[in-house]
């Protein structure tokens, strides 16, 4: 494992948070992500369920988490489930986790094999009256993929019919959203990591240069400083690119006089860091590309001053489409008619702001929180405005990580430059 940060006194806090939510004599089981086949006989890099991690630190596949706080069995009341280690296994697929290394990552001492192990849970299911199950309930889940949670729900009632069965998942999302300080200390190392490859990547473009090597200069950069991955596929996109949201190709020729966004950012103790910053190829924007860079930092600027605990969501998205739909206006993008005229479901500034402002960061890049109530103490969050010129050929991004805190919130990104004169002093030096 490349990261050095421990996760034990963590993972059994949120586990002990999670406890103080179930119903008395409950037992939460909670499953990890399938193993997905290649055509061939090779298997795709694991990724695992991030309750899973969240719970445990555990990243190695099939393993299970069940929480049983009431367990006759005091010795069984939490209870940690992995592979079986053996020697032909391992000369394949390398080294697994023994019974003291799951302990010492986990903080669980009750560690049990996958292939023993459901006899031990038709004792305990027989025993508890609800049955806490976890599934995928973001709100923009794409519904039409593969579900392997589903499948384990429904082969778990069709045993077990009786039983009174609660969604794990609502839990899950109040309490992830809520970041600890140990968690925001990991988060911080990310984001280091990620300052280091920007500035290296600040030191690196030219004309010239491809988008691929740029992406090459950035996973080297986390790579050295123990990043085990980037956080989500990165973004590198030159000129008109800049207009594709999730733009991943990373493949074309980066030019003199145009603008190249980046979206990128380190995973480190399986938390993620999210940077965007859009620098000028050849070291130098035009006046044109500071008029719309300022307008979206001042954007920027707006939402993180009025982001604290207390502010209902809606209400921030609302306040910061005002300020976006003003820079816009400013611009000259949109006119005052424009915005008069305008259908209230589909605004004049949508046609160059075409996304949301802000989103949850945690172990998952879009983490698990709400988009209705008001913000709390402890969230963690991303602002991340962009404006986007089609007849101009632009897009620019500017994104920073926040904590919010009972005084308001902490930029976690404060000592990466953000204005065009810091990144032109940057660009300049090298």
């Amino acid at each position: 494992m490349r990261n050095q940060l421990t996760a034990a006194k963590l993972t059994e806090h949120n586990r002990q948070r999670f406890i103080k939510k179930m119903k008395p004599n409950a037992i939460a089981i909670f499953q990890g992500n399938a193993v997905m086949a290649t055509n061939g006989d090779g298997v795709y890099t694991y990724r695992p369920n991030t309750d899973i991690v969240w719970l445990s630190g555990i990243e190695q596949e099939k393993s299970m988490v069940v929480l049983y706080p009431d367990n006759p069995d005091k010795n069984a009341r939490e209870v940690l489930v992995l592979i079986r280690p053996n020697e032909h296994l391992e000369k394949w697929e390398g080294h697994k986790l023994r019974k003291d290394e799951a302990t010492a990552i986990s903080g669980i001492k009750n560690i049990q094999w996958v292939d023993s192990f459901d006899a031990v849970l038709q004792v305990m299911m027989h025993n508890a009256e609800t049955v806490y199950l976890n599934t995928n309930e973001n709100d923009r889940l794409d519904s039409s993929l593969l579900r392997t949670d589903l499948q384990f729900v429904h082969e778990m009632m069709q045993r077990f019919p009786l039983h009174q069965y609660e969604r794990a998942a609502r839990i899950v999302k109040e309490l992830r959203a809520i970041k600890s300080k140990e968690e925001v200390i990991i988060t911080q190392h990310a984001i280091d990591i990620t300052e280091k490859a920007f500035r290296r990547v600040l030191n690196f473009v030219k004309p010239g240069v491809g988008e691929h090597e740029i992406e090459a200069e950035i996973t080297h950069e986390f790579v050295r400083n123990r990043s085990p991955r980037h956080a989500y596929d990165p973004i590198i996109a030159s000129g008109d690119r800049a207009r594709v949201l999730h733009y991943i190709d990373n493949n074309q020729e980066c030019k003199s006089g145009e603008i190249i966004l980046m979206d990128f950012g380190a995973s480190y103790g399986n938390y993620s860091a999210d940077l965007s910053r859009s620098i000028p190829v050849n070291g130098k924007y035009t006046k044109r590309q500071k008029e719309v860079y300022d307008a979206v930092l001042n954007a920027h600027l707006f939402a993180a001053s009025i982001m604290k605990p207390g502010i209902v969501f809606t209400d921030y998205v609302a306040k910061t489409n005002a300020e976006m739909e003003k820079q816009i206006l400013k611009l000259g993008l949109i006119s005052k008619n424009d915005i008069k005229n305008q259908d209230p479901e589909n605004p004049a500034y949508r046609k160059y702001f075409y996304h949301g402002i802000t989103h949850h960061l945690g172990i998952d890049v879009h983490d698990l929180g709400t988009r209705t109530e008001a913000m709390k103490e402890g969230m963690l969050f991303t602002i991340e405005p962009g404006i986007y010129i089609e007849e101009e050929q632009i897009g620019i991004r500017i994104e920073n990580n926040y904590w919010l805190t009972k005084n308001g919130n902490v930029d976690l990104f404060k000592n990466i430059p953000i204005t065009t004169a810091d990144i032109e002093a940057c660009m300049k030096r090298k």
